[in-house]
Parts: structure tokens; C-alpha cells; sequence
């Protein structure tokens, strides 16, 4: 038994006495499905947020959530419905979310309330991907300026994933007990997840967990994509059209404990996360295992004069890599025969915010606050061998510790004020300034050995690694209220982002080494800069919004011109240059960038019929992104794409019948440093249907109906089988495709 199959194997047995009978409750969706009527589907509603938050944000609604859980466990899912949001692809359960072509690290994502960042090389653990889907109670989504108050050390919008708020009973009721629980299966990975929540309240004390289990097997493209099946291990193959290095099992689990006095808010949460593995069919390595703690300590405060909120949190994470199943584990011949690569990253991440919101007068507030996050990252790879045969002298792997990064820091301290103020019914303003000093270093470094390793080394720790960087931010925002249904919100921003750790720290230019460096899977290898300066950003953008209860209608426009932005430039052998077709070496470096695009979103209704509201709704992206200085394409930006959904809603039903369309990405669109792949254009049909009685859920649809194959224009290059640590021992030209046609079903039972 492989080791994946064992972790199967293992994980199932916890998951039939986890959520045995939400699993059985699964089988009657066929026939729940097949007797009942053809019926509506839910309309899809991205609103501003109106709740404590500044203004410029957007949310999804409760309902769109729901359609989500039941066909994916990746929490960037949820994020699909907002304009100008895209996915990258990467792990089943860590995308990246990308907003106007920026993602990653260019984008401020907190986890209730909490900043936090990839501990990896390869960025396999970012941070939506420390909460399943089922567990996110609220998205805020700033997709143009985002306010000082909720941005900071990015520059390409804003996030902000919340979970399950506390509830209390109300004075002088009985204690609350509730909950939920769900079970869900993915017919084309042979995926499996499964729900449990569960509260009890008073009026003053609140206990509340939330737990979920997924995995899924590799997944299958709508038809053969190479034509090869090797893997690089003895006896084990691949289906032409199986996309290698796809599987993934996780586990999340959260548990809270809240007070509540007046207007006084007090919560501890501690969260768990254990991923026994998950395959990568981007990257050259892939998760074997990750663990992560996370502490959360939160009061909120109301008093005469305003409010307080103050986060404290601290969390562990403990991550390691290796080379899956579908990847080559055995490099050599005897004597000399390494197992593997192994490669393990421990981070702490400590933290503390504190916002106060005071109320001058009725027409204005006043937000001061400050944040401090200390930050600290080790990244190291075990010999392999472990201990060098008799009679060998020199391993590309030993006999020494490999450290990527050792002792690497990044602390930030900042400092905002933001002042809102309400002229009137028709404008509001919102006027804001933030500093933030990010101080980075690191420690001497060393390579599995000083033969092939050793000059790369000495340059490194001949230098001094200290770092700091003071960055100034600043955003302004207008909106005007033309009439009770229209209104048109401009803002304009500036926003710095430092280097992250591999961006500065990533040292050694060995190809095996470099390639195992890479957050954005096109299969190249990095290495990094010390010398480079924070990402600077410019951005304007405008919304135009009108609309009634049924019919709505949003524009934006966008423009950032980004100094310093961090691409990257060729490292090239003089006695060996690369070429356009094979992976390349590469480096950070600092270079000006130019980001412009529209989004369009809009919804209107059709006809009444078959009992219920026909409606259809649209969405439409495009997003154009330039390097001002080598005159090369931005890697990975999303092409031209859009999707129209036909919506038919009942008491009961919420259904839908949706059509996305892609643009091709020519020669023109990809970035040639990277020797960019292009894509052709695809338009895919996807099926959903909800029913709701009482307390019961049933979600069943397909994804992709018609089983159409093509590629992902944002998936990377496809690394998920083979002999992937030789930086062109695998195939280049080859993208990751899509999924084939998968049927999905799903049951919610809410007590």
C-alpha cells in the first residue's frame, strides 16, 4: 500500500465515524433531484458592505456561500461572484485569489482579523487555505483602494475572511444549542468532505466548534493532455488525461469561546489544521504534511465616545515537503541512491492590532490604530542520503543540511488614521494615511556541500542581509449618491509592499535549487534579491452602481502604475543560454509595471414561470497588464472572460444554468521572460440546483456538463509527474487543463 493510500485509507475510517449519517443522507439526492420540478435559480448578490467596516468593500451573500461549500473545499471559491476576482490554480485546497491581476503576497488577506503568510517555498500554504469553506461566515472583498484601516503591505486590494460570529440568547431565554452537518461528494477526483458546527449559548457565554474533513483522489482532464504515462516510479502510472499530483486530504478545526457583557465583546479561538498531504500539479515538490496552530484573542468595546477593537494572535506552522506519488522518489544508481528531497519550514507568527473608532459628530469618525507582527521563518532540507556509502565522496544532496532560509525575520510596525465624514444624504469621504516599517534579515546560510554550493554561500553571508524599509500609504475616497438607486465611488491610493523572505533571501542560483523556489508555478527557478526595494503602487478607480430590488447594473474602471514592481530577468550561462521552449533560471528585480482593466457586473429578471422568478445575470473581466520597462506581459494575468448565468427561483428550488467564456492568451498576452505558455479560448456549461425545506439542504449540479477539455490561462505549467527536481528532466509546453465533467451532491442539515 502506497503511503498516499495509507493516508486514505486512514482518513476514511475517521470520516465514517465523524459523519456517518450526513454521508448516508447523500444518497437521496438522486432522487430528491429527479422527483422534484425543474425550478429557479438564486439570484447572485454582491453588495457594498454597510456594516462596521469603511466603505469600498464588497461581500458575498449567505446564499451564493452555500452554492459554493457543496462543490469545492477551497475557501477562494467563495470569492468567485465579485467582480474583477479571479483564481490561480494550485493545490485542491490552496488557490490564490487574484484581484486585477495581483495576488499572493501583493494582496492584505486576514483570517479573522488576523495577518498572515505562506510558510513555503512554494507558497503551498497561503492563508485561505487554513479554513474550509463551511467554516467562513463573511467575505469583505476591497477590489479597488482599499482603506488604510483594512490594507497595509499590499498593494492589489484587500481581503477579509471572517468565521461564524458568536450568538447569545437573548435576556431572560434559555440556553441556545445548534449546529449543522454536512456531507458532500465530487464525482470526478472521487472527492469527500464532511461538516460538523455546533453552538451552545447563553446570554452571556458562548462556546462554539467547527470542524470539516476533505479529500479527494488525482482529478481527470475532459481528455488526454500528454502522451506519456510514466511517473518516474517503478510500477506506477498515470492515465493520459489524470492530472498528475492533484490529490490532497485536509483536516480543519476551530473552537471559540466568547463572552459578552453589554456592549463589551470578549473571544479566545483556537484553530488546527493537519494536512497529511497535498499534491501540487504546478509545483516540483509537494506537501507531505502540514500542521498549523493558530490562538486568537479578540474585545471588542462600545462606548460613549466610539469604539475599540483590539486582536492579539499567535500562530505556529510546521510544513514539509517531498516528492508525491505520481512524482520520481529514487534518484541514482547504487551506491549512491538518494530518497527523495526532503524539505521542512517552521514559521511563528505573532501579532497585535488595535483600532479605535471615535464618533467627532454625527457627520463624522475618526479611526486611529496601529499594528505589530513579528514574523519568523526557517526553511531547511535534509541531506538525502541521509549518511553518504562507503566510498562515496560527493552526493548533489549531502552531507550537509541544505538551509534555504535560516533565522529569517520580517517584522512590521504601523500606525493609520482615517477620517470619514458625511456631508449630507448625497457625499461621503473617507480620507486616510498609514506608515509602516518593515524590518528583514537573515542568517548565514550553507548548501548540502561547498563543491557545488559553497561560492553561492560565501557571496551570500559575505553580505549584510539587514533590511528596513519605511512605507507610507495613503487613500482617498469619494462617493456620491446621485439618487436613491445611483451612486458613483472614485478612489485613489498609494500603497507600498516589501520583499517577502524568498523574494530577498532566496540565495542559491544550482538549478535544483533554485527551481524548488517558486510561489507562482511556471516551473522556473528563482532566486532572490537583497537588494530590492518595496513595490509602490498608484491606483485610481471608479464605480458607477445602479440598481433596484430586480435590476442592477456596476462598472468599474481601473489604472495602477506600480514602481519597483517585482518581476524578474533572465540569469542566463553564457556557454549555455536558454531558450523559448524550456524552463529558465531567473531573479527578482525591480522594474515599473502598468495594471488597467474594467469589470461589469448586472443582474435583471426575465419572466415569471413554473412558479418562481427567471432571471439572468453577468459578469465580465479584463484586466491588461504591462512591464513599462522591458515592454513584456505581466505573468499570469487572467484573459478576457465572462459569465452569464440564466437564474430560476422558487420556494424551495434555487437553480441555475451558467455559461462561462475565456479569451485565448496569445503571443502577445504571456510573459516572455517566463516563457509564458499560451492558452486557447473555452467556454464551459455548468449546472447547479438547491433545495431547501425547513432545516434541510440538498446542493447537486455539474460542473463542466458538456466534458469540454482546456486549459487553465492561470494554472501554470503542468509539474505533477516525473522526474521534477532536474529543472528540464520534465516536459515543458505543457499547461495544467481543467477539470473534466463532474457531477457533485451534497446534504446540510441544520439543527
Amino acid at each position: 500500500m502506497t503511503e498516499r493510500a495509507s493516508h486514505f485509507s486512514r482518513c476514511s475510517c475517521l470520516m465514517q465515524g465523524y459523519l456517518g449519517t450526513s454521508f448516508l443522507l447523500v444518497l437521496f439526492v438522486p432522487w430528491v433531484c429527479g422527483a422534484a420540478e425543474v425550478a429557479e435559480l438564486p439570484r447572485l448578490i454582491v453588495s457594498e458592505h454597510a456594516g462596521a467596516q469603511p466603505f469600498g468593500g464588497f461581500t458575498v451573500d449567505e446564499a451564493e456561500m452555500q452554492r459554493i461549500r457543496a462543490a469545492s473545499s477551497d475557501a477562494t471559491e467563495l470569492l468567485r461572484s465579485i467582480p474583477g476576482v479571479s483564481r490561480n490554480g494550485n493545490g485542491g485546497v490552496s488557490g490564490f485569489p487574484v484581484i486585477h491581476g495581483m495576488a499572493d503576497d501583493r494582496l492584505h488577506i486576514q483570517v479573522d482579523g488576523m495577518d498572515s503568510s505562506a510558510a513555503c517555498p512554494n507558497h503551498m500554504n497561503p492563508p485561505l487555505s487554513s479554513m474550509d469553506p463551511s467554516q467562513v461566515d463573511a467575505v469583505t472583498v476591497w477590489t479597488g483602494v482599499a482603506p488604510v484601516s483594512v490594507g497595509g503591505d499590499a498593494i492589489g486590494g484587500a481581503i477579509a475572511v471572517e468565521s461564524n460570529k458568536p450568538v447569545f440568547a437573548a435576556p431572560g431565554e434559555q440556553a441556545l444549542f445548534q449546529g449543522q452537518v454536512g456531507g458532500f461528494y465530487r464525482g470526478n477526483e472521487n472527492g469527500r468532505s464532511g461538516t460538523l458546527a455546533a453552538t451552545m449559548a447563553g446570554e452571556h457565554l458562548n462556546m462554539t466548534y467547527s470542524g470539516a474533513m476533505a479529500q479527494a483522489d488525482d482529478y481527470h482532464a475532459g481528455g488526454d493532455f500528454k502522451d506519456f504515462t510514466a511517473t518516474g516510479r517503478p510500477g506506477h502510472s498515470l492515465g493520459k488525461d489524470e492530472v498528475g499530483s492533484s490529490a490532497y486530504e485536509s483536516q480543519n478545526h476551530l473552537l471559540g469561546l466568547a463572552w459578552q457583557q453589554g456592549d463589551q465583546l470578549f473571544e479566545a479561538r483556537y484553530g488546527f489544521q493537519y494536512i497529511p498531504f497535498e499534491l501540487y500539479p504546478n509545483q516540483r515538490m509537494d506537501m507531505v504534511e502540514n500542521k498549523a496552530h493558530r490562538i486568537n484573542l479578540h474585545h471588542h468595546g462600545g462606548f460613549d465616545w466610539g469604539s475599540m477593537d483590539l486582536r492579539l494572535y499567535h500562530e505556529t506552522i510546521r510544513h514539509e515537503m517531498d516528492f508525491g506519488d505520481d512524482k520520481q522518489y529514487l534518484y541514482g544508481t547504487p551506491p549512491l541512491v538518494a530518497p527523495g528531497m526532503p524539505m521542512e519550514t517552521r514559521a511563528r507568527n505573532t501579532g497585535a492590532k488595535l483600532t479605535t473608532t471615535v464618533t467627532l459628530s454625527q457627520h463624522d469618525l475618526l479611526r486611529l490604530g496601529g499594528a505589530w507582527q513579528r514574523y519568523k521563518l526557517d526553511d531547511w532540507w535534509r541531506p538525502s542520503p541521509a549518511t553518504l556509502p562507503p566510498g562515496v565522496a560527493v552526493s548533489t544532496m549531502a552531507p550537509d543540511t541544505f538551509w534555504n532560509i535560516n533565522n529569517g525575520r520580517r517584522d512590521r510596525r504601523a500606525l493609520f488614521t482615517e477620517w470619514e465624514r458625511h456631508l449630507g444624504a448625497q457625499w461621503t469621504t473617507l480620507l486616510g494615511g498609514r506608515w509602516e516599517r518593515v524590518l528583514m534579515d537573515a542568517g548565514p546560510v550553507h548548501g548540502y556541500n561547498d563543491m557545488m554550493y559553497g561560492a553561492d554561500a560565501a557571496a551570500f553571508n559575505a553580505n549584510g542581509r539587514a533590511r528596513s524599509d519605511n512605507n507610507g500609504d495613503l487613500s482617498a475616497l469619494l462617493r456620491y449618491q446621485m439618487a436613491e438607486n445611483h451612486s458613483l465611488l472614485l478612489g485613489y491610493g498609494i500603497t507600498s509592499r516589501s520583499p517577502n523572505l524568498y523574494e530577498r533571501y532566496a540565495w542559491s542560483t544550482s538549478s535544483m535549487a533554485a527551481v524548488m523556489n517558486n510561489f507562482v508555478g511556471d516551473g522556473n527557478g528563482y532566486v532572490g534579491n537583497p537588494d530590492l526595494k518595496p513595490e509602490r503602487a498608484h491606483t485610481l478607480s471608479v464605480t458607477y452602481d445602479w440598481h433596484t430590488t430586480d435590476w442592477a447594473f456596476q462598472a468599474t474602471p481601473y489604472y495602477a502604475l506600480v514602481t519597483d514592481f517585482i518581476d524578474a530577468r533572465r540569469l542566463e550561462n553564457p556557454d549555455m543560454p536558454s531558450s523559448a521552449d524550456e524552463f529558465v533560471l531567473l531573479q527578482y528585480d525591480n522594474q515599473k509595471a502598468r495594471l488597467y482593466g474594467l469589470d461589469l457586473a448586472g443582474r435583471m429578471p426575465l419572466a415569471t414561470i413554473a412558479g418562481g422568478t427567471l432571471g439572468l445575470e453577468g459578469l465580465l473581466n479584463y484586466t491588461d497588464g504591462k512591464n513599462r520597462q522591458t515592454g513584456d506581459n505581466l505573468y499570469n494575468i487572467m484573459p478576457l472572460n465572462a459569465r452569464f448565468t440564466l437564474t430560476h427561483k422558487t420556494a424551495h428550488w434555487d437553480n441555475a444554468l451558467e455559461l462561462e467564456l475565456v479569451q485565448r492568451k496569445s503571443k502577445n498576452d504571456v510573459s516572455k521572460v517566463r516563457n509564458e505558455m499560451q492558452t486557447p479560448g473555452y467556454g464551459l456549461v455548468n449546472l447547479r440546483l438547491a433545495y431547501t425545506r425547513a432545516q434541510l439542504r440538498v446542493d447537486c449540479g455539474v460542473i463542466n456538463l458538456l466534458d469540454k477539455f482546456y486549459w487553465l490561462p492561470t494554472g501554470g505549467a503542468y509539474t505533477g509527474q516525473g522526474m521534477t527536481m532536474s529543472r528540464n528532466g520534465i516536459p515543458w509546453g505543457i499547461a495544467v487543463p481543467g477539470m473534466g465533467r463532474s457531477v457533485y451532491a451534497g446534504v446540510t442539515l441544520t439543527f
